[in-house]
Formats: C-alpha cells, structure tokens, sequence
C-alpha cells in the first residue's frame, strides 16, 4: 500500500518539487568555487558528455549556468522519477534509462534506447550527462560511458561537486546529501576522447583513464573544502576494481 503510493505521480511530483527546492536553497546559501576558475571553457568547445559517480550527483546542477543546454540520464525507477523531476525544475532536460552489469539488465532498464537518445542530442550540438558508474557497482566506470564517447567523437568530462557542509550516508554508494550555509566546490577535469576505431584494448585503458581522472576530480574538491572524500580509498570499491580488471584479461 505504502509502496503504490509512493509511485503515484502526484506524490512523486510533491517530493520532486521539494527536492528541488531544497536543492535550489543550498545552493544559493553555498558559495561555489570554481576549480579551474574557467572550467567552464570545456562546454564552449562543443557538446560534450558530463560525468560523476553516483552517489554525488545531487548536487551536479548547481554549476549549471543559464546558457548551459543538458540532458541528464536518470533511472526508470520509482526513486529516479523523484529526481527525473528534480532535475527538470533545476533546469536540465532528461532521458530516461540506466545501465547495468549484465547486458540483460541493460536492455530491461532502458540503457540500450537511453544511450541512442543521448548519441543524438550530441550529434544535436546538445551536451549530456550521466553518472560514469552503474547501480550498485559504486566507482567503477562502465562501458556504457565508454561505448558513448566512441560513437560521438566527444569527450568526457569529469565533474565532482561537493558541499563543505553535508550528510555522508553509509550506503553502495557513499552518497553525500548537501547542507545548506557552507560553501561548494565545484572541479572540472581534462576532457577524456574516447577514438572511433579504439580497439578493445584502447576502450579499455579510457575506461580506467576515466576512473583515475574522476578519483583525482572528487579528491581536489573534497581538498579545497579542507576534508577527504568519504567514498574514496574504500576496499569495496578496489575489490570491484580489480574485478573488472580481471574480466576484461580473461
């Protein structure tokens, strides 16, 4: 019972509007710091595919700027209809559909079509953003980031935000839910390009250039708020590492 109404609309509209108001309210009470200042520059050159680790990616709207165009990925799930409606009031556009770790998995979650529609908005001069990680495999990136990047020609830019006041649940993920009148740190790595004709190999070493680039992302700003990330240096997530690493050798 509690569940069927959960997944109504209209209650899922009412916990949208409010996560954006609250979101929207940290953000005005937190100044941001820009790392590097023009870190925005990357969005002049052309579209490219914005990207962040689950579980800190609440806060990725609050870098956007009124001239910034993007279409953000989000999960058909009950819990990703909230945010889907967050992020349409905080400004960005969406697409529904995640990835998986099976390839069974990605076809039920809407991943494959998902990333079709993402292919088409770059190609549209339109940017994208999707979190480099799947459910429930926190800091590893997947190949779905990967397999965009090729088919697009545009890189991947690796985002962190972090709030200097916030809530670090002990959850998959390490999520951080942000607290309002602190300060915010937005950091904005080198673009990664992923070649057309990159064979597996080559796929593979983007793969963990994206996972290298995003650690020293989060770090850099967790640094400059004076703290560590909480989510980082975590055994879980350099088990899940090397076991991706073995996949891909096997």
């Amino acid at each position: 019972m509690l569940k069927a109404i959960a997944r109504s609309e209209p209650v899922q509209r009412f916990l949208g509007s409010l996560l954006a108001g609250y979101l929207r309210f940290v953000q005005r009470t937190s100044p941001m710091t820009v790392i590097p200042a023009d870190g925005h520059a990357w969005l002049e050159d052309g579209p490219v595919i914005i990207t962040m680790w689950h579980g800190q990616h609440f806060m990725q709207t609050f870098g956007l700027r009124p001239q910034d165009r993007i279409h953000v990925m989000i999960s058909r799930h009950g819990d990703g209809a909230i945010n889907a409606i967050a992020a349409e009031k905080l400004g960005m556009f969406v697409v529904r559909g995640s990835g998986a770790q099976r390839s069974d998995q990605v076809r039920k979650r809407g991943g494959i079509q998902a990333l079709r529609q993402l292919l088409a908005l770059l190609e549209a001069g339109d940017h994208v953003s999707m979190t480099a990680d799947v459910p429930k495999v926190s800091r590893v990136a997947g190949e779905g980031i990967i397999a965009l990047a090729a088919l697009s020609g545009r890189p991947i830019l690796p985002v962190a935000t972090v709030c200097s006041r916030r809530i670090d649940l002990n959850s998959w993920d390490s999520a951080s839910i942000g607290l309002p009148f602190g300060r915010t740190a937005l950091v904005i790595g080198e673009p990664i390009f992923v070649p057309k004709e990159a064979d597996a190999a080559r796929r593979e070493a983007c793969r963990r250039a994206v996972e290298i680039a995003m650690d020293l992302a989060y770090a850099e700003a967790y640094a400059a708020l004076g703290s560590a990330d909480p989510g980082g240096n975590r055994e879980s997530v350099a088990l899940a590492r090397a076991a991706k690493a073995a996949e891909f050798l096997a």
